[in-house]
């Protein structure tokens, strides 16, 4: 055998066993990361004309249809006691509250932050606002990291979820930008992809740029007729959940909010979908 040939042969060797080596890591790794699901959520928005009519009930059926937490958008004359007690009762957790401007205010937020710790929760996530100038927005981003600040102590997160109007532009920056460059990496971006999708931005694009912000996220679909469910739209869905999973997303919250009849149905349908794309 030829001495040189020998030796190059064994370096070889050694690369290609240390590269086997990290790739069998890296497989580990991957498998891990897979085995490590988001948990799915569902907006109560979704099923509100229900909730009006038996919140209990709905409760047990999208305990049922396998969601793992729910995120309220109204409380339906409940106290946080008694809505602790239904979701143990059906095995869920509160997975955010869609709270008001109002209740963050420094007038309001003790007694926010008492009632959603008796429900569990730690994402405060306010569903709107309306701020008429680049200024105003500044001013909310501003107001915002100190609540941030307050609520750090309490293992607890602001955020601001989107709306269509929310990508409206000052100055040639959205209202969007304006706030969340201008906000700590604490205050959560809760995208809502049929949304942000509603006012002509890709969800995909939103995500890239803001890296990590998605702790929670409503998964809504765009386009379809209304009985159409997540899948059935023109939202890149493969793309946006490779972005929330890289991204440390905690959260994946489903919302429909297309029909005022089937409303548990479609709620169903959506977390079916979801299963069939293996998320889960």
């Amino acid at each position: 055998m030829n001495k040189n040939f020998s030796i190059t042969t064994r370096r070889d060797f050694l690369k290609w066993s240390a590269a086997a080596a990290a790739a069998c890591s890296l497989g580990n790794l991957l498998e891990a990361a897979a085995a490590k699901k988001i948990p799915v959520g569902l907006q109560l928005y979704s099923v509100r004309h229900e909730c009006e009519k038996d919140l209990p009930k709905v409760l047990e059926t999208v305990s049922k249809i396998g969601y793992k937490g729910v995120e309220f958008a109204g409380y339906y004359g409940r106290n946080a006691k008694d809505l602790r007690k239904m979701l143990d009762d059906n095995g869920l957790v509160c997975c955010g509250t869609h709270t008001g401007l109002n209740t963050i205010q420094p007038a309001s937020l003790a007694a926010t932050v008492e009632f959603n710790k008796t429900l569990g929760n730690k994402y405060l996530i306010v569903p709107g606002m309306n701020p008429k100038s680049k200024e105003e927005w500044l001013q909310q981003a501003k107001y915002f990291n100190e609540v941030a600040d307050k609520l750090k102590p309490e293992g607890m997160f602001t955020g601001y979820h989107a709306h269509g109007g929310d990508f409206k532009k000052y100055d040639g920056e959205t209202a969007w930008d304006i706030f969340f460059s201008n906000t700590k990496p604490e205050v959560i971006m809760q995208l809502d992809t049929g949304n942000t999708m509603g006012a002509g931005v890709d969800p995909v694009t939103v995500l890239k740029k803001y890296p990590g912000r998605a702790k929670t996220i409503h998964i809504k679909e765009h386009g379809g007729g209304p009985e159409t469910v997540i899948g059935g739209g023109q939202i890149k869905w493969a793309e946006v959940f490779a972005l929330c999973e890289a991204g440390g997303t905690e959260w994946y919250i489903v919302e429909h909010e297309r029909r005022r009849e089937g409303q548990l149905d479609d709620v169903r349908r959506c977390f079916e979908a979801m299963k069939a794309m293996g998320k889960c």
